[in-house]
Order: structure tokens, then C-alpha cells, then sequence
């Protein structure tokens, strides 16, 4: 069975640093930590809001070359722009909305179809490699296929949410999911609220190549540091999979 790759998600280091408007803490420092954590890639979500990550640090991020940017964006025209100008290796293009917290939910693809074939032509034209991010709901997927993305990734928040009695069938879902969209020759990725005591079940199907998680890594920073909490939840995630086989 194949290793799991890990994408760490450095978006509230940014929302840190937003807080009190300073040029501290830099997520593209972050980016150096993350890597020798064991980071395979860094993700930054550049919101329509700008409410954390800046068009500044994704061009820096990018200049230094560190590691693989998983850029995750909504579809809209000015996204698509960006994207194709700076040419991240990944493209993550995601559902937003200004009022919520964070991503609630996965892309409904059928509904936006038209705009969201044409984002992944685009991006493609430019070299980017775009995944979408979906709910493990069966009827996204002939959709996912149709709109051209490669890849996709798994919305695992229900699954993080869920009471331990609902746990299991989130569960079966996403594992029938992900088989699924492997069959039809899509890469599979998943998160979403993944932490070091959820994240085992998830990285055991051998479908997912890789894992995004953010929130979960960054919190745990600050009482272990971020190398230490990068490496922690890799850790976790391998040894899933190892025992898994």
C-alpha cells in the first residue's frame, strides 16, 4: 500500500497575524517549520474577504519554493485570474461564503458546472492541477468527472462532527466515496476537522493519497510548536496506514 501524503493548511497562522494587523506571524516562515515536520505540501486558502492569507504571501511562498502550494479558492473569475497568473501546482477550488467560519460544505459541482468546467480549463491550460471539493455524496461524482478536474477532495466534516453513534456511517460513506472516485480515475484527497484523534480512520483508506488539515495542526502548535505538531499527526496518519494493510 502507498504512503499518505500530508497537506498542512498555515491559513490561521495568517488569521493570527490579521488580528492585530502586524506583519507577524508569517505563514511563509510557517511554511519552513511545516516542512521539516514532514509536510508534503502547504495549503493557503486566499478568500474573497482576504479575511487571513494575502495575494502577498502566495507569490512569496511561491518565489522561495519550498515545498508544492495547494492554492484553494472559490470559482469566481478574479480567482481564476490570480491562479493563472502565479501558477500554483494545485488548485483546491472550494465554496465560499463571507458570513461562515470556515468551508461548511462541499462544491454543489452540478449547479455551477458551466463556471466551474470552464475555471478547470483554464487553470489546466496554465499547468495547474485542480481538485474540487466535494461532500462523499454519490451524485457529485459523474459531475466531478464531467467538469475535468483530476482530482478531488473529500469533505470529511460531518464525519469529524458527528456523535460517536453516527460516526461509523460517515465513515462508510466516505470510504465508499473514495473508492468510487478512484474507480472512475479521479485521485482522491479528504479533509476537513481531521485531528490527531480522528484522523486514523481516514488515513487507513487506501484510496485518499492525501490529507489537507489546518486548524487542528496550528492549535496544537501552540502548546507543542509546529514542527513537533506536524510530525505528530504525520505520524498518526502512517501508522494508519501501515496497519491498515
Amino acid at each position: 500500500m502507498s504512503d499518505i501524503r500530508l497537506g498542512v493548511n498555515l491559513d490561521h497562522v495568517a488569521t493570527l497575524r490579521q488580528a492585530r494587523g502586524t506583519d507577524y506571524p508569517d505563514p511563509v516562515a510557517a511554511a519552513a517549520l511545516a516542512r521539516d515536520g514532514g509536510a508534503d505540501s502547504i495549503t493557503l486558502h486566499l478568500r474573497e474577504d482576504r479575511r487571513h492569507v494575502q495575494e502577498c504571501d502566495v507569490t512569496r511562498f511561491l518565489a522561495g519554493g519550498l515545498l508544492p502550494l495547494n492554492l484553494e479558492m472559490a470559482a469566481t473569475p478574479e480567482m481564476v485570474a490570480f491562479a493563472c497568473r502565479v501558477r500554483p501546482r494545485y488548485v483546491c477550488l472550494v465554496p465560499e461564503r463571507r458570513a461562515e467560519l470556515t468551508t461548511e460544505g462541499g462544491l454543489d459541482v452540478d449547479s455551477q458546472l458551466q463556471a466551474i468546467g470552464d475555471a478547470c480549463r483554464r487553470l489546466g491550460a496554465a499547468g495547474v492541477t485542480v481538485a474540487l471539493f466535494v461532500d462523499p455524496d454519490p451524485a457529485q461524482l459523474k459531475v466531478c468527472r464531467a467538469s475535468g478536474a483530476p482530482q478531488l477532495e473529500i469533505h470529511t466534516g460531518r464525519y469529524a462532527d458527528a456523535a460517536p453513534d453516527r460516526r461509523q456511517g460517515e465513515l462508510e460513506r466516505i470510504r465508499a466515496f473514495a473508492a468510487a472516485a478512484q474507480a472512475a480515475g479521479m485521485e482522491v484527497h479528504a479533509g476537513h476537522g481531521l485531528r490527531v484523534d480522528n484522523v486514523a480512520p481516514i488515513a487507513a483508506i487506501p484510496q485518499i493519497v492525501e490529507l489537507n488539515i489546518g486548524h487542528a495542526i496550528v492549535a496544537r502548535a501552540v502548546f507543542v510548536g509546529l514542527v513537533a505538531a506536524v510530525a505528530e499527526i504525520k505520524q498518526t496518519m502512517r501508522a494508519a496506514r501501515r496497519d491498515s494493510t
